[in-house]
């Protein structure tokens, strides 16, 4: 059984654009032990330890499976910035799959949202940002901008004060009307946008708890 600096030296072997300086480098400041098994390690070790493999092979093709398994929030922010550095030193094609958008969006390029193994869309991450706006308001000023549009989410806060998130095919004149007419617009978070898009039933959590499903 190899342990995990055994690992890196037939690393170095395997991959050609292998960076062992780099590769030590990261081992170090992880805090690895070099007689540690990799099977032994706990989750998140494992995470980190394959992470240096993925960065220090400079494969053309990297792919990184929800790398930041198990790890703290220290270590994560430590990879992402890693991942960063690595790709502006020596780009390539890098494949980040996560369940968690918000961690990720601000080094992405292009987002592939797949649920349930099918393609929902393929955009770049800017396009997936400004796909739709919260519109929160008086719901009587609010009927007339909703006809005709996809509305992802509505929740009303007593006395007729709604908020609304809506596809975003406004003109600018529009937005700007809204503003004169009172109405507040903000943006929406790309994660938020996902679980609007992956939603497959009407409602939401809130519906489970409501007097009718249990009527």
């Amino acid at each position: 059984m190899l342990t995990i600096k055994e690992i890196l030296v037939f690393a170095a072997k395997f991959y050609p654009n292998w960076d062992r300086e780099l590769a030590e480098r990261l081992f170090d400041y992880f805090q690895f032990q070099p007689s540690q098994s990799h099977h032994k390690l706990s989750k998140g070790k494992r995470s980190t330890f394959n992470a240096i493999i993925g960065l220090c092979a400079r494969c053309p093709l990297t792919i990184f499976d929800e790398p930041t398994t198990g790890m703290d929030a220290s270590v994560r922010t430590d990879f992402y910035r890693a991942l960063m550095k690595e790709y502006l030193a020596h780009p390539r094609t890098i494949l980040l799959s996560s369940h968690h958008l918000e961690e990720i969006e601000d080094i992405l390029e292009d987002v592939l949202l797949i649920h349930e193994g099918k393609k929902l869309l393929h955009v770049p991450i800017d396009e997936l940002r400004e796909m739709a706006i919260q519109i929160s308001g008086q719901k009587d000023t609010l009927k007339k901008w909703l006809i005709g549009k996809n509305v992802y989410s509505e929740n009303t806060v007593g006395r007729g004060w709604t908020s609304v998130t809506i596809e975003n095919s406004f003109t600018k004149e529009e937005l700007g009307q809204m503003k004169n007419e009172g109405l507040d617009i903000s943006a929406v978070p790309a994660n938020e946008m996902c679980v609007y898009i992956t939603k497959t039933s009407e409602g939401g959590i809130d519906d489970v708890f409501s007097e009718r499903s249990f009527s």
